[in-house]
Parts: C-alpha cells; sequence; structure tokens
C-alpha cells in the first residue's frame, strides 16, 4: 500500500465545505504515476502554504477500455476516486514542507506519518439542531412547502442563514452562512 497527497482544487474545495460528499473525484490527474486501490491519501488544499483538510483512502483508480471496438486492448485512465475517511476542512492541519508536484504526489511512508501526526484526533459525532426559517406568503400549505424549497435552490448556502445549536442547548444556538459563522443582528456590526 502507498501513500500519496491529493491537491484538491479550489472550487472543488469550496464544494466540500458547503455539502457532506462521501468521494472525492479526480478527473485530470495528468500521465504522472497514479494512486491504486486501497492506498492511503492525504488531501491537501490549493493554498500557500498547504493545508491537509482531510484523509482518505483511493476506492478505484482503473482505467476503462476506449469505446472504439479496435483499442479494446487499450485502457485510458479514468478519475481517481478517493473516499473520505475524516474530514476536517474547518480545521486544517499545516503541511507547509510539503510540495505538491501535480493534482497526486507519491508520499514516503516517514513523511506521511509525520503529517497525519498532525491531525486533530478524531472527536464523537454530538447531535445538533439544524434549522432554516423563512416567512413564506402562499395561498395554502403545499405551496408555501414548493416556494420553500425554491427559495432553498435558489439561493443557497451563500445567502441563506442556517442556525444550529446542540441539541442539549438550543441557547447557545449560532447563524451560519457559507459554513462560517455570522451575525445576524441588525442592530450589532460585524
Amino acid at each position: 500500500m502507498a501513500q500519496w497527497a491529493v491537491v484538491i482544487p479550489e472550487a472543488r474545495l469550496a464544494a466540500e465545505r458547503l455539502f457532506h460528499h462521501e468521494t472525492l473525484e479526480l478527473t485530470d490527474v495528468g500521465d504522472a504515476p497514479r494512486p491504486l486501490a486501497g492506498d492511503e491519501v492525504l488531501v491537501i488544499a490549493e493554498a500557500q502554504p498547504p493545508q491537509i483538510v482531510a484523509l482518505g483512502r483511493v476506492a478505484s483508480a482503473a482505467g476503462r477500455a476506449d469505446d472504439d471496438p479496435d483499442n479494446a486492448d487499450v485502457a485510458t485512465p479514468g478519475p481517481v476516486v478517493v473516499t473520505y475517511t475524516r474530514r476536517f476542512f474547518d480545521d486544517p492541519a499545516a503541511a507547509a514542507e510539503l510540495t505538491p508536484a501535480g493534482p497526486v504526489t507519491p508520499l514516503d511512508s516517514n513523511t506521511f506519518a509525520t503529517l497525519t501526526a498532525r491531525v486533530a484526533p478524531a472527536v464523537d459525532n454530538r447531535t445538533w439542531l439544524v434549522s432554516l426559517d423563512l416567512p413564506i406568503e402562499a395561498p395554502n400549505p403545499a405551496e408555501a412547502v414548493r416556494l420553500f424549497w425554491s427559495y432553498v435552490m435558489d439561493l443557497g448556502p451563500r445567502e441563506l442563514p442556517t442556525y444550529v445549536s446542540p441539541s442539549d442547548d438550543e441557547l447557545a444556538m449560532q447563524a451560519f452562512v457559507l459554513g462560517e459563522e455570522a451575525n445576524q443582528d441588525p442592530e450589532e456590526e460585524d
């Protein structure tokens, strides 16, 4: 089993911070050596200095056959699919000494061990209350629900504040926009 650093593009990093995904698919890996299924991965944010934002394991990196029957024996590289084993997008670990050589970089086991040791230990999940309240004018409840989902899809996490509190402490509720705490009190300055 080998170890790798995988660079997550900036646009995909933003999506990973907003939505929970089980896997990360890299389609443009180039001609460099490729990880194999089962290999361990550090997912690195495309930033300076590099930061580790997740750990994972390669689920598949197989090639796929060309559609042309004359090329049936030639496989073209398929995407590298990484299944997340730990995510910490909101609390990344420093990896300043790492210099990725493209979207996928092989790592020696000592470097991999040193970098993964910096990752904060896993914490147990807890239950959270998450809500989104929108005042909606509609002629009936069914239309109100349709309008609600339309607003959610149109405005999304970039504009709609979502309210979060631990299930055992509703008074600790905080508003979040784009995955970050956001002050929603019009009387106070940010």
